[in-house]
């Protein structure tokens, strides 16, 4: 498929990257829809020190999402890979769990999690530009402003929402795709510059480690949790129970028409059907946020539902572990702690200390050095800096 890229470029400094590092022309990106070309990329990037990756998703279109594109660069060559054409990606594996290979994202989680949900591969050897520009505590960390400010590159975004499961793909989309990994090498080695030049690259491998542990897990599947929705958490158990069955009915529309759940029927109007005194259609039609629409299409089942929640056994919320006074104490000083140091460091509160960790050190309450370093061991560039900062901040806690 041949394209050329939508993108303006403005200014000398690409072009210096450019001249500097001898890159030859960039051809057109090239299109992956087969599984023999597929063996021939992954051939291809094997001999590659670093690579660029990006996925596009359909979350907000289907019922259960799915990767409908992969964007993989060379420095010199861009190819999309389409997924519904390909069989299986084993073959690209070994190069992905290749630690002599750098991959390199920007907002690496949702990518790493759709990628491992969907064909079960592994990462090592991570550089996430948006983690390394959050690291860096720059005020704008999304892909377009920092191209913008750094290289005077203008992406256009407009595609960011779009339907990617749909076939064919125009060029227009396309041409999007494949910039969202062009340009992540000189942007990378731009924040890798500044990382290096702030003492913050052993901060940013370790978190890039860490991230590349992100588990694939499913957008919908089954759950019907009513607790999970939005808003449920003043209702009552009876009310509960009338949630519950609304949330299975729109399960089954969703999973019938493949549609995310919000396309279906929204939290809130659950929430205001199930808080509402409901017991005929007019009654559902003069409920807050019912639209005729909605009535017309779902009225009858509607109802059904609630009636059957009505009569239903209320349903409790589930009870929270018990958390006791000297743990929620210990929260408490080591958000505070946590909260003046970013700060001072300029940077968001969980580069300094990320709440998982924050979490698991007040439950365990570390007395010693060694006791907190073996909570911290896959974080051995926070353990040497604030090891002893955490420990004070506790011994604070349990004197007061």
């Amino acid at each position: 498929m041949q394209f050329f890229y939508a993108f303006q470029a403005r200014g000398a400094r690409l072009q210096d990257y450019n001249e500097a590092m001898e890159l030859p022309k960039v051809d057109p990106p090239v299109w992956v829809d087969s599984q023999k070309s597929l063996i021939s990329l992954a051939n291809i990037i094997a001999n590659e020190s670093r690579i660029a990756i990006d996925t596009e998703s359909n979350s907000l279109f289907a019922y259960q999402e799915k990767v409908c594109l992969v964007q993989i660069s060379t420095p010199t060559i861009d190819y999309l890979i389409d997924p519904f054409k390909i069989s299986d990606f084993l073959p690209l594996a070994p190069v992905f769990a290749d630690p002599d290979v750098e991959k390199i994202f920007h907002a690496a989680e949702y990518d790493l999690i759709c990628l491992k949900r969907d064909y079960h591969l592994e990462f090592n050897t991570l550089f996430d530009t948006m983690l390394a520009a959050r690291i860096l505590g720059l005020p704008e960390v999304g892909l377009g402003p920092l191209l913008l400010n750094r290289f005077e590159v203008s992406l256009d975004k407009r595609f960011q929402r779009a339907n990617w499961g749909l076939r064919p793909i125009t060029e227009a989309m396309l041409a999007y795709a494949a910039l969202d990994t062009h340009y992540l090498f000189i942007l990378r080695d731009s924040l890798y510059a500044e990382l290096d030049e702030h003492g913050l690259l052993d901060l940013a491998k370790e978190d890039f480690r860490f991230i590349s542990k992100a588990e694939g897990h499913g957008q919908n599947g089954s759950n019907t949790n009513c607790w999970k929705v939005a808003g449920a958490h003043p209702i009552s158990p009876q009310q509960a129970a009338i949630l519950d069955k609304l949330c299975i009915y729109r399960d089954e529309q969703a999973r019938k028409a493949d549609l995310p759940h919000f396309k279906v029927l929204s939290n809130q109007l659950l929430i205001d059907l199930c808080t509402a005194e409901i017991t005929t259609l007019d009654d559902l039609a003069n409920a807050p946020g019912m639209s005729p629409k909605i009535l017309q299409r779902y009225g009858e089942r509607l109802l059904n539902a609630i009636k059957n929640g009505q009569t239903a056994k209320p349903i409790y919320k589930p009870h929270r572990p018990h958390l006791d006074g000297d743990y929620l104490q210990r929260m408490d000083k080591l958000k505070n702690w946590r909260k003046d140091t970013a700060k001072v460091l300029k940077v968001e509160s969980d580069i300094v200390l990320p709440k998982d960790l924050m979490e698991s050190i007040a439950y365990h309450n570390p007395r010693t050095s060694t006791e907190l370093s073996a909570l911290m061991r896959e974080f051995p560039y926070r353990s040497n800096r604030y090891s002893q900062k955490i420990l004070e901040t506790l011994k604070l806690e349990m004197t007061e």
